[in-house]
C-alpha cells in the first residue's frame, strides 16, 4: 500500500496556513515567541513532508525529534499564556504531549524505514496540532493580537 499523498499535501497546506498571520493586524502586533516556535514547527513539518515524499527516512528521523522536543517560550511569556488559558491548562499541555509522542513514534518508524508507520505517525502529529489550533488559535489571536 502506498502512502496517501493527497493527505500529505492537505496536511502540509494546513501547517503552512497555521503559521501565517490571520489578518494584517496580526502582522504588526508584537509577536509572541510562541508564534516563532510555531513557524519553526511548520518548517519541521514541511521537512517531514519532503522526506516522506522522497522516502528519505534519515531526514524524517532527524527532523522528528526537533518537532517532538520543540523549544518553549521564555518564562515570562509562558506565564502570560498559562494565565490566559487558565483552567484549560491540562488540555493545552495534553495536546502538546500528544504531538510529542506522535513525533517520537514517527522518528522510530523512520529509523525502521517503515513508510506506512511514518505516514500514520505524521497524521497523528497533524491531528494533535489541528485539535490544538481549532481549540485555541482564534482565542490566542483575539487576546494577544487584537487592539483592546
Amino acid at each position: 500500500m502506498k502512502p496517501d499523498f493527497r493527505f500529505l499535501a492537505a496536511s502540509a497546506l494546513l501547517a503552512v496556513s497555521a503559521a501565517a498571520p490571520a489578518t494584517a493586524q496580526d502582522a504588526v502586533a508584537p509577536e509572541l515567541e510562541l508564534r516563532r516556535i510555531m513557524r519553526e514547527l511548520n518548517a519541521g513539518m514541511q521537512t517531514v513532508v519532503d522526506g516522506i515524499s522522497r522516502e528519505d527516512w534519515a531526514l524524517v528521523a532527524a527532523t522528528a525529534p526537533k518537532i517532538a522536543n520543540h523549544r518553549e517560550p521564555e518564562p515570562a511569556e509562558k506565564m502570560k499564556i498559562l494565565a490566559f488559558i487558565g483552567a484549560e491548562i491540562g488540555e493545552f499541555k495534553g495536546r502538546d504531549e500528544e504531538s510529542h509522542q506522535a513525533a517520537l513514534a514517527m522518528e522510530k518508524a523512520a529509523q525502521k524505514r517503515d513508510g506506512l508507520a511514518v505516514v500514520s505517525s505524521f497524521g497523528e502529529v497533524q491531528k494533535a496540532c489541528l485539535a490544538c489550533h481549532q481549540t485555541y488559535r482564534e482565542r490566542f489571536l483575539a487576546h494577544f493580537y487584537s487592539k483592546h
